[in-house]
């Protein structure tokens, strides 16, 4: 069961005689934290515009202690990670990560995804991105040598901020629209 379904039953039962009202920042940040190079600059972000956020690593990893971060060890199966945030992202969350077959789980489930490049995986760049990763993944079990990822720059950084900034605030933007008019 999805994280915010699970919430908002827990609310719903604290307050059976009273209607509930749906939580307005529903809006969780999940970080595949294996290798991770921007999670000081998520936890600033998620600080700044008030999120909550799910770092998740196949074993134990430091966080700053701060009520809003949760930290949590999946497990040491080979895609523990990738597997405890698939099964909870979905619309109106944002994932980080660079592994392809999580990002595509997650866009699929209808999460916004970003990878720590600033590049983002949507429904319409997630099918030419795995199909790429597969074919790499086949020429270097062939013996072929393709060479590694570009190292992570300066500028790389700048533009995961910028695209996580961007991502929250397109997420407010359609909440607000689809928010019922309260006057």
């Amino acid at each position: 069961m999805r994280y915010h379904a699970v919430r908002n039953a827990a609310l719903a039962f604290a307050h059976k005689s009273q209607p509930v009202t749906p939580i307005l920042n529903a809006t969780r940040i999940y970080v595949d934290a294996d290798a991770c190079p921007v999670k000081d600059e998520i936890y600033r972000v998620a600080a700044r515009h008030g999120l909550p956020v799910s770092v998740v690593a196949g074993s134990f990893i430091r966080v700053p202690q701060d009520p809003s971060i949760e930290r949590v060890a999946a497990g040491p199966g080979m895609d523990a990670a990738d597997d405890w945030i698939a099964e909870r992202a979905g619309k109106g969350d944002i994932v980080i990560t660079s592994d392809i077959p999580l990002a595509s789980r997650c866009v699929k489930a209808g999460a916004e995804v970003i990878a720590p490049n600033g590049k983002l995986f949507t429904e319409q760049s997630i099918g030419m991105t795995l199909a790429v990763r597969n074919l790499m993944t086949d020429l270097r079990s062939s013996g072929e040598v393709t060479g590694g990822p570009k190292s992570f720059a300066p500028r790389d950084r700048s533009a995961f901020l910028s695209s996580l900034d961007q991502t929250i605030r397109r997420i407010q933007r359609q909440s607000d629209q689809s928010a019922p008019n309260q006057n």
